[in-house]
């Protein structure tokens, strides 16, 4: 029996705003509370280096993770078919290759920026290279990341697109409120409820959808015809999403993200030993495969449900075409008032947790890599914390204006966030790896291994833009339904990856001297 009706559809009611209002409110409060206790920026960076791990873990599923998987998974499988899920299996391997052979190098050395370890091996142009990449890749991931929130908020309101800027401004403007104010604490604080959120939200979801189906009738036993042809590997390519293809990405994009990104490592950092940090780690893995199974079933529950309800449907919505609006069409349409509230709330905390995070980590490294690094610094404690926090407002307004260009970049929210987020994340990995497991590394051949690294990146993830794409022709309706590059975005990671190891190795094998320059780990 169906439990929603269409007269029932009117999206966000008084209470869903004053739920959503209470958490934004406690959000800054929590950032205030612990503005307080801060009298250094050790404590407001990394926490004084002994928090607890499983809330380390938490965050870090939060921060690196929390809007892609809430938006992207639903509608990628919505619309274009389950097989990118396969790319969990990678997981146990990316725990030991990231646990047991990084984590105890990187632990060694307590630090507040990550960039630290890379001057006293490959010089300081090396170290300030890893530092614009990082602030390179972390305004372009925040500033997607609340883009895509934004883009959700304004299918659950239900008003025009043009609203998009405001949302914007809002959600950015309480994540930099209670960043600014409560330091890494109240980031990850805050990571924790919002993984809450995120995770109780999906499974209200399904539980609704599953009593609205009077069963797991929505569970699929074949191949849907809207769905796309995804192999297990495949020799075009062209070919959108493969198994194979999934399982690289997914170990790649892990592994580089936990051993080059500033945003990872801080976390690490804020940890007891390398045993904490790896607890964290794994943490972060159980969390993000339990989310991400939660919402693939999501996403399939969704289908079913729409197909069978087709009249709730807005007039001309296409279930493959305009897959990434389903999830919140069906938060603001179909949840009871109130119950959306609490969901919508998820929405904010999943651009709000990439934010606050991201504005974190590039505080610490501006203030250790650049101000700190040349001197240019308050002489007291005290106002070297104010300093951070000011920093902290400038970058989140920076994220905020640079979030309102994300709508030029084709694809649907999962091929965005893939196209963007892995153009840099190998090549910074691979100046960690030279400097810290590669003996004979001089930094010719790191910088000649970047250069041919960061273009395979851009050729890949934006091959469709600057070769055109192939449009794929409804032969029915002769209507443009996808279009495919040259070269799949699953690629952008892996062959960045391989591309900048080999070259860089061949390079500094050329130019090496014959001298051994100690590592210092």
């Amino acid at each position: 029996m169906m439990i929603v009706t269409a007269a029932a559809a009117r999206g966000l009611q008084l209470a869903d705003w004053v739920i959503v209002g209470v958490y934004a409110m406690s959000t800054i409060g929590l950032g205030l509370w612990f503005a307080r206790k801060q009298k250094s920026t050790q404590e407001y960076f990394i926490g004084s280096g002994n928090m607890n791990w499983l809330l380390i873990g938490v965050s870090l599923f939060a921060t690196l993770l929390s809007t892609i998987t809430y938006l992207s998974t639903p509608g990628e499988i919505i619309g274009k078919g389950p097989a990118d899920l396969v790319k969990l299996l990678s997981l146990p391997i990316v725990y030991l290759v990231v646990g047991y052979v990084l984590l105890p190098v990187y632990m060694r050395q307590r630090v507040t920026s990550a960039y630290e370890l890379l001057e006293s091996k490959l010089g300081l142009s090396t170290r300030l290279l890893g530092v614009a990449m990082f602030l390179a890749l972390r305004l372009v991931w925040m500033s997607v990341l609340i883009y895509m929130a934004a883009k959700a908020m304004v299918v659950m309101m239900g008003v025009k697109e043009s609203s998009i800027p405001w949302i914007v401004v809002a959600t950015g403007a309480v994540s930099i409120v209670y960043t600014s104010l409560g330091g890494l604490r109240a980031v990850v604080i805050t990571d924790l409820v919002q993984t809450v959120l995120l995770f109780g939200g999906a499974l209200l979801v399904l539980a609704i959808a599953t009593v609205d189906a009077g069963g797991l009738h929505w569970i699929p036993t074949e191949w849907h015809p809207q769905w796309d042809t995804q192999p297990v590997y495949s020799f075009d390519p062209r070919t959108r999403i493969t198994m194979v293809g999934s399982l690289l990405s997914l170990g790649t994009w892990f592994i580089c993200t936990s051993g080059g990104d500033q945003v990872s490592i801080q976390r690490f950092m804020a940890t007891k030993d390398a045993r904490a940090a790896r607890r964290s780690f794994a943490t972060q893995l159980v969390v993000n495969a339990t989310v991400t199974l939660t919402l693939g079933l999501v996403g399939l529950a969704l289908l079913y449900f729409y197909q069978n309800n087709a009249h709730l449907l807005p007039k001309d919505f296409s279930l493959r075409a305009d897959a990434d609006d389903v999830f919140p069409m069906f938060i603001a349409y179909q949840l009871p008032a109130g119950v959306s509230g609490f969901v919508v709330a998820a929405m904010f905390a999943a651009g709000m947790s990439s934010i606050d995070s991201g504005v974190n980590s590039i505080t610490a490294v501006v203030v250790t890599d650049l101000l700190d690094r040349f001197d240019i610094r308050p002489r007291t404690e005290r106002g070297h914390v104010w300093l951070a926090r000011g920093l902290a407002v400038a970058v989140g307004t920076i994220v905020v204006v640079g979030s309102l260009q994300v709508g030029s970049i084709e694809g649907n929210f999962f091929a965005v966030t893939n196209k963007t987020v892995n153009l840099l994340v190998p090549s910074i990995f691979c100046l960690f790896f030279f400097a810290l497991f590669v003996p004979f590394a001089n930094k010719p051949g790191v910088w000649i291994g970047w250069f041919f690294g960061v273009t395979t990146a851009a050729l890949i993830a934006f091959s469709g833009e600057i070769f055109g794409f192939y449009e794929i022709v409804d032969g029915r309706t002769n209507e443009v339904i996808d279009k495919l590059a040259p070269v799949s975005f699953q690629w952008t990671g892996p062959a960045s990856l391989a591309v900048n190891l080999i070259v860089g190795t061949i390079a500094c094998r050329l130019f090496h001297v014959g001298k051994r320059v100690p590592t210092r780990v």
